[in-house]
């Protein structure tokens, strides 16, 4: 990467997981926030709207830390998003 921008590592869960794959990486401005990386996915494609979309019950943890969108990101971030669970 370079002094501009940084790698983050994202783990997708539970339907996210069967809807958008396991894990990808994306490359983002230095100084990006998470909301900032959850809207570049939702402009990745269709898929990625569809499963991240605003509206959608989505939660994200930060190096493995529950955190909210505007949570800095850092070189070398794993970011994990996933769908609200519920027990019975």
């Amino acid at each position: 990467m370079s002094a501009d921008t940084i790698g983050v590592q994202v783990r997708y869960f539970a339907s996210l997981r069967e809807a958008l794959g396991p894990s990808e990486t994306v490359v983002l401005p230095a100084g990006s926030t998470l909301g900032a990386l959850r809207a570049a996915l939702l402009a990745r494609s269709g898929r990625h709207a569809e499963a991240l979309g605003g509206g959608r019950p989505v939660r994200s943890a930060l190096n493995l830390v529950m955190c909210e969108e505007t949570a800095i990101l850092a070189e070398g971030s794993e970011v994990a998003f996933f769908p609200p669970v519920t027990g019975g």
